[in-house]
């Protein structure tokens, strides 16, 4: 009995240690089983990391291949823009006076350097009246805007202003025209009642500048220089309209300089006892000098193409002086290309026009370049880079 005892439980001793192998090896299964799984699970994030970050190469390589084609693009239209402009306008300028003279009707009799000069001169005296009259309005505007006016009615203020930039010009020059004139007529009449004695005097009493006024022709400090002859469809009258073109686009740039002034330096200057105003003057201002420059080079290129509203308020005329309330005295290289053009004839007539329209390009791309390098003066000696 004994001895079958043992021969049973000796033969039950290797199903037990089977059965206990199989119950130790089933957390050992699940183990790697979960690290299989694990392995698997960080192939598919190595896999799913690579993908993206293959995708956003390609994504960066994309927008890297377009925004260098638009900038060769800029420089290509620029290129052909040049080339056109040289290449139908090169017989102007080599034909001599005499030439210019008998075959092209609108000039006057004068060479093409001559009257170029003259419509150069007029276009670069607008602007400059343009620019003077509206980069004070629109600093003021725009400080109105930002650090007095309510939020309200600032908000809508700023939105009348956006609204004026979207204004066609014609409409400018009708409004000029019609309304502006006959309002401004007499306020030049009182001007030059009581500018032309006091330029009378200077004339006659300081030393030299009779001389200067009887034999240079284009001496600004000359009664001439505030005598008004109505209509006021002078070059004063068109810098006037101009200066309420430009106003929008000076004042909204303007605008979004001085909110961006940091709001720390405001408070630190109120608080050490700053008025509003020596708050704006010591931080707001010198911050924003070069946007405030940058405003008035662009208002400054808008005002040199100008076309329509010059076109319909001035009195042309083609000569170099300071004449700035009698009419038929200046006119614009783009008011004469907008005046002449549909009469011209094909050959060295538009030629002639085509060669003004070269000379307007490379004024205004020598006005641009000179733009940027008085931002960046200005940025570099203001609180800008602070």
């Amino acid at each position: 009995m004994v001895a079958d005892s043992k021969t049973h439980q000796a033969a039950d001793s290797p199903q037990r240690d089977e059965n206990k192998g199989s119950t130790n090896s089933q957390p050992a299964k699940a183990k790697h089983a979960q690290e299989s799984g694990n392995t698997v699970t960080v192939q598919q994030a190595e896999r799913d990391t690579n993908e993206s970050g293959t995708s956003t190469r390609r994504a960066d390589t994309v927008f890297a291949g377009i925004a260098k084609g638009a900038g060769i693009f800029i420089i290509l239209l620029l290129g052909a823009v040049t080339f056109f402009l040289v290449s139908q306008s090169y017989p102007a300028f080599l034909a001599s006076d005499e030439t210019i003279q008998s075959q092209v009707g609108f000039t006057r009799g004068m060479s093409f350097w001559t009257f170029a000069a003259a419509a150069l001169f007029g276009t670069v005296l607008s602007a400059v009246i343009a620019l003077a009259i509206a980069t004070p309005l629109a600093i003021g505007i725009a400080l109105f805007i930002s650090h007095y006016a309510p939020r309200k009615f600032a908000s809508g203020i700023g939105y009348i202003i956006d609204l004026l930039a979207a204004i066609p010009s014609v409409v400018f020059g009708l409004w000029g025209m019609y309304t502006l004139e006959p309002i401004v007529r007499p306020i030049f009449a009182w001007i030059s009642g009581v500018l032309t004695p006091l330029l009378e005097w200077w004339v006659a009493y300081v030393p030299g500048m009779g001389w200067m006024a009887e034999n240079v022709s284009w001496w600004p400090l000359t009664p001439e220089l505030v005598h008004f002859v109505p209509p006021a469809r002078n070059i004063l009258m068109g810098g006037l309209v101009l200066a309420i073109m430009v106003l929008p686009i000076i004042t909204a740039l303007c605008r979004e300089v001085f909110v961006q002034t940091p709001r720390l330096q405001e408070e630190a200057a109120l608080g050490l006892g700053a008025t509003r105003w020596e708050m704006i003057r010591m931080t707001v201002l010198p911050i924003g000098r070069s946007g405030i420059v940058s405003a008035a080079m662009l208002g400054l290129g808008r005002a040199l193409g100008e076309t329509m509203a010059l076109l319909m308020v001035l009195s042309a005329g083609l000569k170099i002086n300071f004449f700035l309330m009698s009419p038929g005295q200046h006119s614009t290289i783009a008011s004469q290309i907008a005046l002449n053009w549909p009469e011209a004839q094909a050959g060295l007539e538009r030629q002639f026009l085509i060669g003004l329209g070269l000379l307007l390009f490379i004024l205004t791309f020598l006005v641009n370049f000179a733009a940027r390098r008085v931002v960046a003066r200005y940025a570099e000696f203001s609180g800008a880079n602070a």
